[in-house]
């Protein structure tokens, strides 16, 4: 089994848990409630080039990069190193998250947030807003496409943006189909984690000019955003270079240097 259908299969059981907690028809209802979004994608389209900061504990691939883990204070430095939005992940079992952060993140940041997960089911979308996203991630080659023109369609009515995430030229066919404004390709193979900025060049001139196109993953160097913007990407998310890194603020200002 790959990581990316293990993840899959674990996140299937853990949804069948939320609604015993809090029911579907109250969870949408406080969805509605919600009336209050930070702009998202305008908020990346404002900026030169813009940059997403990942607040994440841990990964599959590196397994805990930060023990003395603080999410609001990480995205404080985020905030004050210059970054244009935050990524917060939130998958408990394999990246240690916690929907919990956004709300805490949201507090302490006039930054609009991404949910990173594996969102399945329409379920997480209003549990998304509620607690706290501005926009979620839902990841092409983790849906069928049925289901991906669903829950863009439902979280788009909620008001949320939509980082719909790509890693090859069938998946951009796919989410181009389904009318997406963002997209965002990942460099990491979530069958097998490797890393490359390749494939965002490769995949660039299959994006239509009027999607928002952002590079995700294996960012390290001033130089890699350099050759990303000058293929004509919007911007780049940007997680295990910088959350690992003892200044945070210090290396994401170095990042984006003119």
């Amino acid at each position: 089994m790959s990581i990316l259908a293990e993840i899959l299969t674990h996140k299937q059981r853990e949804l069948e848990e939320g609604p015993r907690r809090v029911s579907l028809t109250e969870m949408r209802r406080r969805a509605q409630e919600v009336v209050s979004l930070r702009p998202f994608r305008n908020a990346l389209l404002a900026a030169d080039f813009a940059v997403i900061a990942e607040v994440k504990k841990a990964s599959p691939s590196r397994g805990v990069m930060v023990k003395d883990f603080n999410p609001t204070q990480i995205a404080k430095e985020y905030t004050d190193g210059g970054a244009h939005a935050l990524s917060v992940l939130t998958d408990r079992h394999y990246f240690h998250g916690d929907p919990a952060y956004l709300s805490q993140i949201k507090a302490s940041t006039s930054l609009p947030l991404l949910r990173k997960d594996f969102i399945i089911d329409e379920y997480q979308v209003y549990e998304s807003k509620v607690c706290g996203a501005d926009a979620l991630l839902l990841i092409v080659k983790a849906l069928e496409q049925e289901k991906l023109v669903d829950l863009y369609q439902c979280a788009r009515s909620e008001g949320l943006d939509v980082l719909v995430e790509v890693h090859s030229a069938l998946e951009v066919e796919r989410a181009v189909a389904v009318g997406v404004d963002l997209i965002g390709v990942n460099n990491r193979n979530l069958e097998t984690f490797e890393v490359s900025l390749e494939t965002s060049l490769k995949l660039k001139p299959l994006i239509p000019p009027e999607i928002v196109a952002i590079s995700e993953s294996g960012i390290r160097t001033n130089e890699d955003l350099q050759r990303l913007a000058g293929a004509g990407f919007h911007g780049v998310l940007v997680g295990e270079s910088l959350i690992t890194q003892p200044d945070r603020s210090k290396a994401l200002r170095e990042l984006v240097r003119s």
